[in-house]
């Protein structure tokens, strides 16, 4: 079986998506199938970096094209290819238009999702985020017989994550160690306003772990501060699940990792930085799972000191905090062939 992936990653639209994607590849890999991305190029692209991993990666051209012209530039890489079962695609600026278009080259198509604004034509739909009505929210969006995975039970984990879950701590709520993400690209440059807001609060004997991706405009600046502050800086790692074990609070985005960190029942303050994660963060704050310090434009250093101000003071919240996180993902998949694996699998 060949699996096609329709993705992209960039500066200004961020990693997730790409990661998120990656991750899916790689659990259809370990099952036998075979799989190839389609990306475009542009500042802070992704391509070189995941054929470096192994992947067959199909560069598109860098700009912006209509939907037609994108299927048109997809199906002329298809056309050159023996076997097409598959195709998945993860981006917002694709709808049914495109999968009209794709529909007649591929057996089926997936799609992955957040935001549940617009039609897709598809067999199958992936939407793993908490919203109001979420299991609703796609019934007039796609075909009667499409095979829905709504909600964070169908949260896509790297294996990693579903080990150190079996061997959570039980957090007191005492901060020691900081982590500060705020994704691959943070387009938004959360990590340095935070930074500020460390340097501002002068924390001591807390220990200070800063990720940052090979995307980040800035990342050399940061780790320049690190440095300056004696934290721990680390850019494009693959072990942040051991970040988010061993810290006791955060700061992040929301999107794919605000829900690894509800996984591992990390408490964590979370800045929108995107319109698209909005609806997501708010249900799950309002859950009690995180605290939402709002949408990025309104959220400056003084907001950082006092929501850190807020935590150190507050270890009965942390610990109730973590407590509705690990609630909240209590039923993901912990373990077995991630359920849509096994539908592209039995195709």
């Amino acid at each position: 079986m060949h699996v096609y992936i329709r993705v992209d990653g960039s500066t200004s639209i961020g990693t997730g998506h790409v990661m998120r994607c990656v991750l899916l590849a790689e659990m259809l890999i370990q099952a036998g199938a075979a799989v190839s991305f389609l990306m475009r190029t542009g500042q802070g692209h992704l391509c070189d970096w995941m054929e470096q991993k192994g992947f067959q990666v199909f560069s598109m051209r860098e700009g912006t094209f209509t939907q037609s012209e994108d299927a048109d530039e997809v199906i002329a890489i298809l056309n050159d290819q023996a076997r097409l079962d598959w195709m998945i695609v993860d981006h917002y600026g694709l709808d049914e238009q495109w999968d009209n278009k794709i529909r007649p080259h591929v057996r089926h198509i997936a799609v992955i999702d957040d935001l549940a604004n617009r039609k897709h034509t598809c067999k199958l739909l992936l939407d793993q985020n908490y919203a109001p009505n979420f299991e609703q929210r796609y019934d007039s969006l796609v075909p009667s017989s499409c095979q829905l995975f709504l909600g964070p039970s169908y949260l896509l984990l790297r294996p990693e994550f579903l080990h150190i879950r079996q061997l959570v701590r039980k957090r007191a709520g005492n901060i020691e160690r900081l982590l500060v993400f705020y994704g691959g690209s943070d387009p938004t440059n959360e990590t340095m306003k935070v930074l500020e807001a460390l340097e501002f609060s002068r924390i001591n004997g807390i220990y200070v772990d800063v990720v940052v991706g090979n995307a980040n405009p800035v990342r050399s600046a940061i780790q320049e501060q690190c440095a300056r502050l004696n934290f721990q800086y680390h850019c494009q790692i693959d072990y942040l699940s051991l970040l988010m074990d061993g810290a006791d609070f955060s700061f992040g985005a929301g999107g794919v990792t605000m829900w690894e960190r509800c996984y591992l029942g990390l408490p964590s303050v979370v800045t929108i930085v995107a319109d698209n994660q909005r609806e997501s963060t708010e249900a799950t704050a309002r859950f009690g799972a995180i605290w939402n310090i709002g949408f990025y434009d309104d959220v400056c250093v003084q907001d950082y000191v006092n929501v850190l101000h807020r935590a150190l003071i507050n270890p009965i919240s942390m610990v109730k905090m973590s407590e509705r996180a690990l609630r909240l993902l209590g039923n993901s998949t912990e373990a077995g062939m991630h359920p849509v694996v096994k539908t592209i699998l039995e195709g």
